[in-house]
């Protein structure tokens, strides 16, 4: 399935091995991966970060409409299967599929499914239309990234904050400065829907409307932001040193670099107002640059926007500041996600965050590995 601008395979959690090392063993077969070509040319893979990802749904005991959603990323050169976040954009096709294949009852003309999210232990509600008791494909609606319209499926990220961490600021400070092998550079480190490490662009020497061609042929640089991303990793107790985040957390936590609103060519050529956005933000994903945004992403950039002190908050002007919409643009146009935020002792209360994808199936069948990993 694709949702937004992810594609994965999605399983039901009954017709893999009940223990991880056998459902990593069938992911694995099942992508191609690893392949030390980075083309997962044996499997189902697409050779992406964004196209290497797996939903296990099954039914979820005891709470009606609603399914257990485990999300994987699958390394294409190596054999990992991380589990420690979440996806958003494939969240966005789960509520579909669990509609389409009779997991959940619905009726009328929307649906309203709940989706706890095992990773992050935390619920998501997709709404979207139906037709004919299944989740409508085509409509109006339109996001940056995919080609053509399809029908809006909203997501409510409820309490997003603390996804991972336990916390929606894991160090307790807006913003800190981190030392890495490159020198210090002060950061922000947040955690709602999945833990982000954001850095200013201009202390990278970048302007925030660079496209991916240019940062991913750049070594020196993509050295450096793993580097601040591995030392963040460190900081919020994910791995032990720089080189176990590298080697065992490559997509948790994530790193973005933000800048004040400017106009930029997307990726397809159009210009981009900087009067249509807030700032602007770039997402790593698997240490090469999203080409879109990450929704995870999005949601926990959209709640940093709305915290006093950190460097993306700085970012925002004092004229849009007071909006609950939080519009940011990307190398593949823009999003928007609408953030309830409220006043904490310790720290701020993500309440939830709201954001707006399209989904649909792909295609269903059979996929082949080798029979002793089945047992």
């Amino acid at each position: 399935m694709r949702g937004g601008t992810s594609k994965g395979v999605f399983f039901k959690k009954q017709d893999l091995p009940a223990d991880l090392a056998g459902q990593d063993a069938v992911i694995l077969a099942a992508f191609g991966s690893p392949d030390p070509y980075g083309r997962q040319i044996n499997g189902l893979g697409g050779a992406t970060s964004t196209t290497s990802k797996v939903a296990i749904i099954i039914l979820r005991e005891g709470e009606p409409n609603t399914v257990d959603y485990t999300f994987c990323q699958v390394s294409i050169t190596s054999a990992l299967v991380d589990r420690k976040g979440n996806c958003g954009n494939i969240s966005s096709a789960v509520g579909p599929y669990a509609v389409d294949e009779g997991m959940v009852q619905v009726q009328g003309d929307e649906a309203s499914v709940r989706i706890y999210n095992t990773n992050t232990r935390k619920y998501i509600i997709s709404r979207f239309p139906l037709d004919n008791g299944k989740a409508k494909v085509e409509g109006d609606y339109q996001i940056a990234g995919v080609p053509g319209t399809g029908a809006r499926v909203a997501l409510d990220f409820e309490r997003p904050g603390g996804s991972v961490t336990g916390r929606l600021l894991p160090t307790g400070k807006a913003r800190e400065v981190l030392e890495t092998r490159f020198g210090p550079v002060e950061v922000s480190i947040v955690d709602a829907a999945n833990p982000l490490v954001f850095v200013r662009a201009r202390d990278l020497g970048l302007t925030g409307t660079e496209l991916p061609g240019r940062v991913d042929s750049d070594a020196e640089l993509l050295a450096r932001i793993e580097a601040i991303r591995a030392a963040a990793a460190v900081r919020i107790g994910l791995a032990t040193d720089p080189a176990d985040a590298t080697r065992n957390s490559p997509a948790v936590p994530k790193i973005a670099f933000v800048a004040p609103a400017a106009d930029y060519a997307m990726t397809s050529g159009v210009k981009m107002a900087a009067g249509e956005i807030d700032f602007l933000a770039r997402i790593m994903s698997m240490g090469r640059l999203h080409a879109a945004y990450a929704i995870t992403g999005a949601v926990c950039t959209a709640g940093a926007a709305k915290i006093e002190g950190t460097v993306v908050q700085e970012m925002v002007s004092p004229a849009r500041a007071a909006s609950p919409e939080v519009r940011f643009g990307h190398p593949g146009g823009s999003v928007a996600v609408k953030v309830t935020m409220e006043a904490g002792a310790a720290e701020p209360a993500y309440v939830v965050a709201t954001v707006y994808r399209t989904a649909r199936r792909i295609m269903d069948g059979h996929v082949y590995v080798p029979a002793a990993l089945l047992g």
